[in-house]
Parts: C-alpha cells; sequence; structure tokens
C-alpha cells in the first residue's frame, strides 16, 4: 500500500516562561494508506500532541510531517484550514454536538464550508447517519441521544465529507463498556469496508484490539510497535 502519513525527524518543544518542554523528540513514521493504527502511552507522553500534528492542529517545531504528498507546515493557516476541511474528520473523546441542532444538521455542519447545495448537504448527512445506524435518530437532538449515540453522530459529522483520514483522541473515554464497543466495531467498519486510515489515541488496551497497529510513546518518544 502507499504511504499515507509521513513523518521525519519530528520535535515539538513548548516554552513554558523560561523553561522549554519537548512533548515530542525526533519522531519518524510511515503510516500507510487504509491503516488503523491505536496511539497508546502514559499522560504527558505526547499521544495527543503526534495526532495534533497529523491533523493539522498544530505545527512542529522541527522536522516534517506531509499528509497525502502535502507538507502541512508549508501551508498557510488558510490553506491548512481548506485541506484540513477536505481530508481529515475529527472524533473526539467530547462529542463536541450543539445541542440546539438535530442530529442531522450536526452532521451537516462540516459542508457548511463547501459549495454544496442544501439538498445535498442534507442527503449526504443522511447518508452518514445511515452508515453510522442512525438514520432513525435524524431529527432527535444530542440530549435525545445517549452516549454511544451522540458518539456516532460525531463519527457521522467526521465522515460526511468523505475524508481520507479519521484522527480520533480517546473516542470510547466517556463511554460504557457496551456503547464502548459499538463505536469501536464502526471504526473498524470504515476502516475495513470504507478504506479510511484511523489514527486513535486510547489509554485502553481493549480499545487498541481493534486497531490493526498499536504505536507506544513514553516522553515523546516511540518505544515499541506491535501488530494485532
Amino acid at each position: 500500500m502507499a504511504t499515507l502519513i509521513q513523518i521525519r525527524d519530528l520535535s515539538k518543544i513548548y516554552e513554558r516562561g523560561k523553561q522549554k518542554v519537548e512533548v515530542l523528540h525526533h519522531i519518524n513514521l510511515d503510516i500507510e494508506q487504509g491503516d488503523f493504527l491505536a496511539l497508546m502511552g502514559p499522560s504527558g507522553s505526547g499521544k495527543t500532541t503526534l495526532l495534533n500534528m497529523i491533523g493539522g492542529l498544530d505545527s512542529p517545531t522541527g522536522g516534517q510531517i506531509a499528509v497525502g504528498g502535502e507538507h502541512l507546515a508549508d501551508m498557510g493557516a488558510g490553506a491548512l484550514a481548506r485541506w484540513r476541511a477536505a481530508n481529515v474528520g475529527f472524533v473526539f473523546q467530547f462529542y463536541n454536538l450543539m445541542p440546539m441542532l438535530s442530529a442531522q444538521r450536526n452532521v451537516e455542519l462540516p459542508l457548511l464550508l463547501t459549495k454544496l447545495s442544501a439538498s445535498q448537504r442534507r442527503k449526504n448527512a443522511e447518508i452518514a447517519l445511515q452508515l453510522v445506524g442512525l438514520s432513525d435518530r435524524g431529527s432527535h437532538k444530542p440530549s435525545e441521544l445517549s452516549g454511544g449515540q451522540q458518539q456516532r453522530v460525531a463519527i457521522a459529522r467526521a465522515i460526511v465529507s468523505d475524508p481520507t483520514l479519521l484522527v480520533c483522541d480517546e473516542p470510547t473515554g466517556d463511554l460504557d463498556r457496551q456503547s464502548a464497543e459499538e463505536v469501536l466495531g464502526l471504526l473498524r467498519q470504515l476502516n475495513r469496508d470504507h478504506g479510511k486510515t484511523i489514527v486513535m489515541v486510547t489509554h485502553d488496551p481493549k480499545a487498541a484490539e481493534y486497531a490493526n497497529h498499536t504505536l507506544h510513546l513514553d516522553k515523546g518518544t516511540l518505544v515499541e510497535q506491535a501488530t494485532a
């Protein structure tokens, strides 16, 4: 398979007053198109920082990251925002749904940045909700849905623009075990049946079992890689 994400000598340093804290230390990593990768490690190991860089939400202090041949550090803010909208779907631990909007309108939100007509946006949202098994919940507001259903709406929102890459930060961290397994099964289905490349940060070894590979970070350094 082709390499989708290429990371070379990637470092990230945050400055806190006069103190410099190196969060990522010379990371080298290739992620193939169509892979499902779990990132694990203790708190403060740099997992979320690395995930945010892969998704174009943060920039490195040193090194390079390219996704689909696009070097993210070379893009201006506007170009990077357009790139994210077209190529990346985000799923977070907390669903970040708009409480006053229906599930369908929440899913439509990323499409407001496109040139699609209102009817096409509505149709795409319906398809995304059907894909996550919630075609009968489109008119429901978040407060009328369970936690697992809200996260599935968030996943539908992440995939509605048909991105190549899904980045997921603790997507099951706020769910009970049954709901977590349903969400993880859905992510695996999106990976296997629809070819989505997924990079997922998790503390849960059971969640990591759904991925094809597990990568461990410790103090900003890759320390171990395992294949499921």
